[in-house]
């Protein structure tokens, strides 16, 4: 049986970033991190970005942190450990290897686990979701004798590996169940922006479809859609979202729903227990609700306040939540709410002949959220209007008008 002062389940960017918080805030009290990987820290981020994937810098610079930081930082990094049961009451976590360990302090950073393909065949080699360094790993030994992939979803995973593999050569279909990318999200003009760039680029997408059955032997040569279309690859990419593996990790005393559900101070329902990152179902101050973010920025910074209230600095988590990427040469941003609604008030800023185009989200009168497509240098002045609460009915057409600098409502403090 293990004794320590800090428990965190969960060796990803919340609970590294809270251990390294917790250290610089206590630099005696035992810090252990269980992690089912085998490996320390590295950027999942970097998974789905072109440089380190085709090469362009070492495969050793996904790592974030080395052997010494944690040696330095008195943190124990226990790898290929599995929790499988927290017993709040007690104060003792389960390993799945018969290892009890008990604690004072516990946070929750679980993370989240890639949903996988349940079409049949979907086990064949060549199927991968896109979440581990070993599913990395994986695919690019794959890309090296493939030809032609298939990437399922209509997200940032699906967007961001289609430009991947195709600037390393591969031809590229796309499979979207929904009309366009984010349908949930974007208006049929911001749709056809990306499925423009993307068609440019030589990428073919098939809309309304989805994967009926994986074929081949041990390996997939070909996947066969639900409208009969048979499309041949030697890649399948499953970009098809996240779950919060709640069930997987059994959780005596602490409330779950869709994820763990959290305070403004992420700590949860249980004494000395606190979550972070993409399981955590958090209450958010600056929109006033309760959702789930699974970004890295939104990780780190509850990482970094989990931390800081585990050595007794209780803080409040206030962030707002955005995420940007790019491919195919657009750059794509999501901040706040972007979730359309009838009771929110949508303004469009700029158009998709002009090259660059936003949707702006208001409830009433306030800017809570918005999507911009080459107009990312607006991430900064939007975020600080949403954060104010100002009044907006009086700037509407400003919001509208795409040369209108956005600066100058927070100048006037608008």
């Amino acid at each position: 049986m293990i004794q320590t002062k800090y428990l965190i389940i969960g060796g990803g960017v919340a609970g590294t970033t809270a251990a390294e918080t917790i250290r610089q805030n206590d630099s005696e009290g035992r810090i252990i991190i269980v992690s089912d990987e085998p490996y320390r820290f590295y950027s999942r981020i970097m998974l789905s970005k072109p440089n380190w994937f085709l090469g362009k810098i070492p495969f050793e610079k996904i790592y974030l942190k080395t052997p010494e930081f944690y040696a330095e930082n008195k943190i124990e990094l226990l790898t290929g450990k599995k929790a499988i049961k927290v017993f709040a009451r007690e104060k003792t976590v389960a390993l799945e290897d018969g290892e009890t360990i008990i604690y004072e302090k516990l946070l929750l950073a679980i993370g989240g686990c890639a949903r996988l393909l349940a079409a049949p065949g979907a086990d064949k080699k060549g199927v991968y979701p896109v979440r581990t360094l070993d599913d990395g790993k994986n695919i690019i030994g794959a890309v090296k004798t493939a030809k032609q992939a298939v990437c399922v979803g209509g997200g940032f995973v699906s967007f961001e590996m289609a430009d991947m593999l195709k600037q390393a050569g591969l031809e590229v279909t796309v499979l979207l169940r929904e009309p366009y990318y984010w349908a949930n999200l974007l208006d049929e003009e911001a749709g056809a922006m990306i499925e423009e760039v993307m068609t440019k680029a030589g990428t073919r997408i098939f809309k309304n479809e989805e994967v009926l059955e994986v074929l081949g032997g041990e390996s997939v040569e070909a996947i066969l859609t639900k409208s009969g279309k048979n499309i041949p690859c030697q890649i399948v990419i499953a970009g098809i979202g996240l779950f919060c593996p709640v069930d997987g990790l059994r959780l005596e005393g602490v409330e779950t729903k869709r994820g763990i559900i959290t305070d403004e101070y992420l700590e949860t329902s249980a004494k000395d227990v606190w979550a972070a990152g993409d399981a955590a179902e958090f209450q958010d101050v600056i929109l006033e609700e309760r959702p789930q973010v699974g970004t890295w920025a939104n990780a780190q910074a509850q990482g970094r306040t989990a931390g800081l209230s585990m050595t007794g600095k209780k803080t409040k988590f206030e962030l707002l939540s955005s995420y940007a990427t790019s491919g195919f040469g657009l750059k794509i941003a999501f901040i706040g709410d972007a979730r359309p609604s009838p009771d929110k008030e949508i303004i469009k800023r700029g158009s998709k002949q002009g090259g660059a185009l936003g949707r702006l989200f208001l409830r009433n009168n306030k800017l809570i959220g918005g999507i911009l497509f080459n107009r990312t240098d607006e991430l900064a002045p939007l975020s600080k209007l949403i954060v104010s609460k100002a009044d907006l009915s009086q700037n509407k057409n400003n919001l509208a008008d795409p040369n209108f600098d956005l600066k100058q409502l927070l100048e006037s403090g608008k």
